[in-house]
């Protein structure tokens, strides 16, 4: 079982890292392909003369093998480049917008695994009830709408016809709740699917009914049976929702005009700032990998039978 374990942890490891590299080619060839940068910053009236010295200092005047090397060789030192429009290290700008977009990430997520969570277990507890046919009209409606609908309507009645929250900008927790709302409805519709299929299985399940047929409380069979046996799909989802949490946030930012790495995105596209666009796809890549590898381990933990199973 030891062995078997090991083989699985470096299997997993090892499948982490090829997707890495995969990720960091990937993300140099879309790049290159999405336009010169020279004629976006230096527009179409630039001399020759102009284009040349600025793509010799931008180091795009040599080969594309060169370039690629030279691509690799920085981010193994932890370089990404300068900033072709703010004129700093990319990864420095990236990072001076990341804790805007965790906080907004963090408060998004944790919204949406407690109000997911208890609307899945109470649409699979309760399935003809009346909380069970909200929980699951809430889940459809939470899928179907589109997020930045969802923004829009917010922030006309809570915003422009109560007055009662900014419209953008982030100030303080008031500018903080539209954003957070809108990012967590989806997500949280995703999850109290995913849970309430997951502890419907549960509930259905023999050694529940052997647990009912003996006597024991509904309350102590949900917490110590139904819920650890759903836990792996749900812990599935919720690992897929963070990891694309960064990238997912990119809409809401740019509705709600937060100052994150979604937003940076948005304008670093624009202004084809290369390096900038790199650094952001490269850290919601890695973010994305590493915690799908977090997901993966933690099933060892919660099922030590995946491991026989995936060797």
């Amino acid at each position: 079982m030891r062995g078997n374990a090991q083989k699985a942890f470096v299997s997993k490891i090892a499948r982490a890292f090829v997707t890495l590299v995969l990720m960091v080619t990937s993300v140099f060839i879309l790049m290159r392909c999405a336009g010169d940068p020279v004629t976006v910053l230096l527009g179409p009236d630039a001399t020759p003369d102009m284009r040349a010295a600025y793509s010799g200092e931008l180091g795009l005047d040599r080969p594309i093998l060169a370039q690629y090397l030279a691509y690799l060789h920085n981010i193994i030192r932890g370089s990404l480049g300068v900033s072709y429009v703010f004129r700093q290290d990319a990864l420095g700008v990236v990072l001076s917008h990341l804790p805007l977009t965790l906080i907004l990430t963090c408060s998004a997520l944790t919204l949406a695994a407690v109000t997911g969570i208890a609307a899945g277990i109470a649409g699979a507890v309760f399935p003809s009830s009346f909380i069970g046919r909200v929980c699951t009209i809430g889940t459809v409606v939470g899928l179907c709408v589109p997020s930045f609908f969802l923004a829009i309507v917010l922030m006309l009645v809570f915003s422009i016809q109560l007055n009662w929250l900014p419209t953008g900008g982030a100030d303080s927790w008031r500018s903080l709740a539209l954003p957070a709302v809108t990012m967590a409805a989806a997500s949280s519709a995703v999850i109290a699917r995913y849970t309430r299929v997951a502890v419907r299985e549960s509930l259905d399940s023999r050694y529940v009914l052997a647990a009912f047929a003996r006597g024991i409380p509904f309350s102590r069979i949900l917490i110590h049976h139904v819920l650890p046996n759903a836990a792996v799909p749900i812990l599935t989802v919720v690992g897929l929702l963070i990891g694309g949490a960064v990238t997912g946030s990119t809409v809401v930012e740019t509705v709600f005009s937060w100052p994150g790495i979604g937003n940076l995105f948005v304008t670093s596209v624009g202004n084809r700032d290369i390096p900038v666009v790199q650094a952001i796809v490269l850290l919601a890549g890695t973010a994305m990998i590493m915690t799908n590898l977090a997901v993966d381990l933690g099933y060892t933990w919660l099922d030590p039978r995946s491991n026989s199973s995936e060797t």
